[in-house]
């Protein structure tokens, strides 16, 4: 099939099952579903405050008090508020309504462990579960406005710490659980957390992880964690697990402890800070993106139907850890529309290479998510793991986090799709809670591409000075204000309810009025950092963040379609590309290349004749004018723990530049290392070449 038609098209089955073509035909109209959704597109970006009303009724949330109105905009598009004068609580509407319609016994959490351990959990059960920690925080002497930390894998607890979190009226901030003592740290001290919630070990391939020890080192550097919660995550395997008593308390006793008639819930307005979730920017600390309760999880799940055509009945999988946005969107979005939450704790090639396609088979998942990278990881395997799986029970894949490659969709698409399922290509952002673009399962879809901006974010590519553009690259943008949209920045401990200083609230809303709505030329947008482009078809591509341009000889272009060039070589399995400075063209190309056998790049002779081939093959794909200088080949890329390459680290690194920026998101130095060495062969290789012959 061409690159350029579509690879999936919708059923009439996919269609009258879709509560996305329900919805567009009852409110855009038009002469087709097609129509209808176009027209949809068309009329939310114009009236969002119509459209996330609609959304409110489509998803039936159960307000405490309802809204006075659609939107208020007093304080302009940046800082916009949604469902004005309401309440709502977020556990109500993910779990209490659920149980009170006679639907206790659905189950809500299906979790799965590293070693193989599974967990089912209903509603009524997540209902008592969730009031039981409401029970122990208030006893903890947590209150309304305070900060709960959760450094802790991807466990049932987690997600009964979220809701008792919300159900109690305080903010929770997740926190990666692969991150070292100094990471948690900061994100402690700038949240200022009173009560950390941690797990006695972790489990990573059969092994444990300390994940207490490593809460006890960070908690010794934030002076604001008065106690910590610790859940028995590996009993005896943990070995002997640090304790201070006067400070730490075991999950299960503090859960004992509490009142089965914990403390009323909180009616917090539906504007009120639930959750702090930190992004990592390209210089400074990390940022604390502010969600409310009828933020984040009304966006999450409005995502969900749209999108994934998620409804009751159905069970969703979405490879994550806590502290990257897909993970509370999981938990959020999936138990807000009355469906199951698939969580699995592991690593999906560990102790088979057929682990996660076991998972979806024993759990009859209906939709899967994973990243791009994670992808390209498992093809390694070859095709005999998921051909060895039945996943029948697959009806939608879901992918977020980067662009695809072409090779890497379509393994995605018809080794784990069986050619059936449609793959939801997602992209957002933490910020953003959830999709500017995406897929539906009631459109055409075209390798690596998206159908458009998901209905109620009126996206646009533009050029510099704001104009909408068609076929050229341009930035991505949004118009207009959407609900999920973060609130600003946190602007440091008490943020208004324990002693805040307004001017450090002031400085974090400056600072996100610059890294999003100031830019020259596009002033009044929301600029996401992506370079996109709308293709003659009306499909829409990424090429990359806008901040890993690359311009060569007068030339634009992304990093996809020169990596994209790169991995069409069949010993290649991934590759990062980006500019660096060149004295005479300014910037030149320069590309990373990861062999498909890693002991290529420690051999010098086929280093050699990799690197050249690969310049060759860009050469021939995107034009000899944009053949790269410099092609180095290395064992592993630089990324972050969620799996996103690390282009503007590897720019540093191949310029010489001795500042990486913020390194938080990384998840191992020693690709870094790796890279410089390999700078280092090829600069030496390079000198050698050129030195005049001696005599």
């Amino acid at each position: 099939m061409a690159e350029d038609a579509p690879a999936w098209f919708p059923s009439t089955r996919d269609i009258a099952r879709s509560r996305l073509a329900a919805l567009a035909t009852g409110l855009g109209g038009g002469s087709s579903t097609q129509h209808a959704l176009d027209a949809l597109r068309k009329r939310a970006a114009a009236d969002p405050a119509w459209f996330w009303s609609q959304m409110a009724e489509e998803l039936a949330l159960p307000w405490d008090t309802p809204p006075n109105g659609g939107l208020d905009l007093a304080r302009g598009a940046p800082f916009a508020q949604f469902f004005p004068g309401a309440s709502l609580n977020l556990s109500t509407a993910a779990i209490d309504r659920w149980v009170d319609a006679g639907r206790g016994d659905t189950t809500a959490i299906i979790w799965e462990g590293d070693e193989g351990g599974t967990t089912e959990i209903t509603y009524a059960e997540l209902a008592r579960e969730v009031a039981l920690a409401h029970g122990a925080m208030a006893k903890l002497g947590i209150r309304e406005g305070d900060r709960v930390a959760l450094f802790m894998p991807l466990i049932p607890e987690c997600a009964v710490a979220m809701l008792a979190c919300a159900r109690l009226g305080a903010i929770f901030t997740p926190i990666y659980s692969g991150f070292g003592a100094s990471s948690v740290a900061t994100r402690l001290v700038d949240s200022g957390a009173r009560l950390l919630v941690t797990v006695d070990s972790a489990s990573r391939r059969g092994r444990p992880v300390p994940l207490k020890a490593i809460a006890d080192e960070a908690a010794a550097e934030s002076p604001s964690v008065e106690r910590m919660l610790v859940v028995r995550r590996l009993g005896e395997a943990a070995g002997v697990v640090p304790w201070d008593p006067s400070r730490d308390v075991w999950w299960h006793e503090a859960l004992q402890g509490a009142s089965r008639a914990a403390p009323s819930r909180a009616r917090t307005a539906a504007c009120d800070p639930y959750m702090l979730i930190y992004t990592s920017g390209t210089t400074g600390r990390p940022k604390a993106t502010r969600h409310v309760h009828a933020g984040f999880p009304v966006k999450s799940a409005t995502d969900m139907v749209l999108c994934f055509d998620v409804q009751q009945g159905d069970r969703v999988l979405w490879y994550s850890d806590p502290g990257w946005m897909m993970a509370p969107w999981l938990i959020q979005g999936t138990l807000l529309l009355g469906a199951t939450a698939v969580l699995f704790d592991g690593t999906p090639d560990w102790p088979s290479s057929g682990r996660l396609w076991e998972i979806v088979d024993r759990h009859q998942v209906t939709v899967l998510g994973i990243a791009p990278t994670a992808i390209r990881a498992l093809m390694r395997h070859g095709e005999n793991a998921p051909r060895a799986a039945n996943l029948s029970s697959l009806r939608a894949l879901g992918s977020s986090g980067e662009p695809w490659t072409p090779e890497a969709w379509w393994w995605y698409f018809r080794e784990i799709g069986r050619s059936r399922c449609p793959i939801i290509n997602y992209t957002g952002g933490t910020e953003v809670a959830g999709g500017i673009l995406a897929c539906t399962t009631i459109e055409p879809q075209y390798p690596c591409a998206f159908t458009g901006p998901i209905p109620g974010m009126d996206a646009s590519v533009v050029d510099g000075s704001g104009n909408s553009v068609t076929g050229t690259v341009g930035e991505l943008v949004v118009r207009a204000p959407w609900v999920g949209m973060t609130s600003s920045f946190w602007g440091g401990p008490g943020d208004g309810h324990d002693g805040h200083d307004a001017s450090r609230q002031r400085e974090a809303d400056d600072r996100y009025l610059d890294t999003y709505w100031r830019r020259p030329g596009l002033d009044g947008m929301w600029v996401h950092g992506d370079w996109a482009r709308v293709d003659e078809t009306g499909a829409w591509y990424l090429l990359g963040r806008s901040d890993d341009t690359i311009k060569v000889a007068g030339k634009r272009l992304g990093p996809t379609e020169v990596e994209g060039a790169a991995t069409a070589h069949p010993d290649v399995s991934e590759a990062a590309a980006c500019g660096i400075p060149d004295a005479i063209k300014g910037e030149s190309l320069a590309v990373v290349v990861v062999p498909t056998d890693r002991g290529a790049a420690n051999d010098k002779k086929r280093r050699s004749a990799l690197a050249e081939e690969v310049a060759g093959a860009i050469a021939l794909a995107l034009g000899k004018s944009l053949r790269p200088g410099l092609v180095v080949v290395v064992p592993d890329l630089p990324k972050t723990r969620s799996g996103k390459v690390m282009r503007r680290v590897i720019r540093a690194v191949l310029s010489g530049d001795p500042d990486l920026g913020d390194l938080s998101g990384l998840d191992q130095t020693g690709p870094i290392d790796r890279l410089r060495e390999a700078m280092g062969q090829f600069n030496l290789e390079h000198d050698r070449a050129e030195a005049p012959s001696a005599r």
